[in-house]
């Protein structure tokens, strides 16, 4: 049977720990430094789904005021990120390939992305193929404010 990724196995050791989640997402910032401009906290990391959560502050804003764009398609990057590496075995490999974005409404508060997989059947996938990962972006009350569909090509390792 196929192993966990490293980010996964070093999410399931911190998440528990006092200060685990803060430590682990430094650490991912480390790894993927584009993400440090959105300060990105992961909030749960599981395989088919996790949830990332942006603050609201200087370096996201836009003429508006109001966290920009482009912060909100890193939002939704880092949680389809944490989602793939919570579901792709180590007997597999992915790499993001398309993102389609839809801006639903003025991000005015910090933000959660929350991504969903649908998980295949890794046993049976001998090559390529695109996983689609849902990623809902809300602001604190809710309200879907970005929605992005992120596809992500998929092959044995």
């Amino acid at each position: 049977m196929s192993t966990l990724s490293p980010t996964y196995r070093a999410w399931k050791q911190l998440s528990g720990r006092p200060g685990g989640s803060l430590m682990f997402s430094a650490a991912a910032m480390v790894r993927v430094p584009y993400f440090a401009s959105v300060l990105p906290r992961v909030v749960t990391m599981e395989p088919g789904y996790a949830e990332v959560a942006v603050p609201k502050w200087f370096f996201v804003y836009n003429h508006l005021h109001t966290v920009h764009a482009i912060a909100s398609c890193n939002a939704a990057e880092a949680a389809m990120g944490m989602a793939m590496e919570a579901t792709v075995p180590t007997s597999h490999r992915w790499i993001p390939k398309a993102m389609n974005v839809q801006y639903l409404a003025k991000a005015t508060t910090s933000l959660r992305a929350h991504a969903r997989v649908n998980v295949p059947d890794f046993e049976t996938l001998t090559k390529g193929t695109d996983v689609v990962v849902s990623v809902s972006v809300v602001d604190t009350s809710g309200e879907e404010v970005v929605h992005a569909d992120i596809t992500t090509w998929v092959t044995p390792a």
